[in-house]
């Protein structure tokens, strides 16, 4: 009878010591992440200025926001940049995995090339490609001391391209990421499935736009949602690499978030803008978590 109650107990303890553990990190997470979403929901209903203000005030912020020759700035320039870099980073990602997929020499060796940039954060990459593409010390500086005088590349001080400049910087630092994601699809195609399309005279061309492409559509998913997501979010990049500039040029929502909430004294404004961020990616995810769910049902 002790021995049965014995086991029971610690049958108990071990169920219940897992959850102990991680109480307290739950805990946090629900205050400081979820709780303040929460609460910047609230503050872009209300009146708020430079400090929090607790009179609500409908959606009059959100219509302000949307009044602001600023937000739609931001808005356009995220369309942009999102739009390309999703596109361009994930056909040179598949285009890089697919190359290493040939059992290349020295893949062992071009792997973590590929991927190092990844492993940088995006404030050592925005002033790394600030210092790259300044006319004063950068690439056009080189070109001119090798004798090409007549070579210009001046975007990132242009405000007609300054935000293509944002998109070279972000594609460089993740399309090794993406070429990972691709690369482990690459790997768990059937074999048997590939050789079968060749001896019924599939050419390379067919072999992988009519098989090898469509079953990576799991990579392709997640790379969209998470380049999605790290577009969406972007700030660090931004502030490292234009400061926003030339004038609003590159600014995106994140750094009007940021702007109107600290510098202008807006937070009302500035919380209805990181609500309509955090809707955008909702938007993305909700879908993409669904079908995960379904599928695996």
């Amino acid at each position: 009878m002790t021995t049965t109650v014995q086991m029971d107990f610690r049958t108990r303890l071990q169920n219940w010591i897992p959850k102990l553990v991680l109480a307290p990190s739950l805990g946090v997470i629900m205050v400081f992440v979820y709780g303040f979403i929460v609460y910047t929901v609230y503050l872009s209903f209300t009146n708020s200025k430079i400090l929090p203000s607790y009179d609500l005030v409908g959606m009059a912020n959100y219509t302000k926001l949307f009044q602001l020759p600023a937000w739609t700035l931001a808005i356009t320039n995220l369309a942009i940049f999102a739009s390309l870099y999703i596109v361009i980073s994930i056909a040179i990602g598949l285009t890089l995995a697919i190359f290493l997929d040939q059992k290349i020499r020295g893949e062992g060796v071009l792997r973590p090339i590929f991927l190092y940039p990844m492993a940088l954060s995006f404030i050592v990459t925005g002033t790394a490609w600030k210092w790259l593409l300044d006319p004063g010390i950068g690439i056009e500086h080189t070109m001119h001391l090798w004798g090409w005088a007549s070579f210009h590349f001046d975007w990132i001080k242009n405000s007609k391209y300054a935000i293509y400049t944002v998109v070279l910087a972000a594609v460089w630092q993740t399309s090794g990421f993406v070429m990972a994601m691709f690369l482990a699809g690459l790997r768990g195609i059937d074999n048997e499935i590939l050789k079968a399309a060749q001896i019924d005279g599939a050419s390379n061309w067919n072999l992988y736009w009519r098989i090898i492409i469509p079953q990576l559509r799991p990579a392709f998913l997640s790379s969209f949602v998470i380049l999605s997501h790290l577009a969406i979010k972007s700030y660090d990049l931004i502030i490292a690499l234009t400061g926003g500039g030339p004038g609003r040029s590159t600014e995106l929502p994140a750094t009007f978030m940021y702007s109107y909430t600290f510098t202008r004294n807006e937070m009302g404004v500035g919380a209805a803008s990181a609500v309509i961020m955090l809707m955008t990616i909702a938007a993305i995810m909700i879908p993409y978590l669904y079908a995960e769910l379904k599928e695996v049902k």
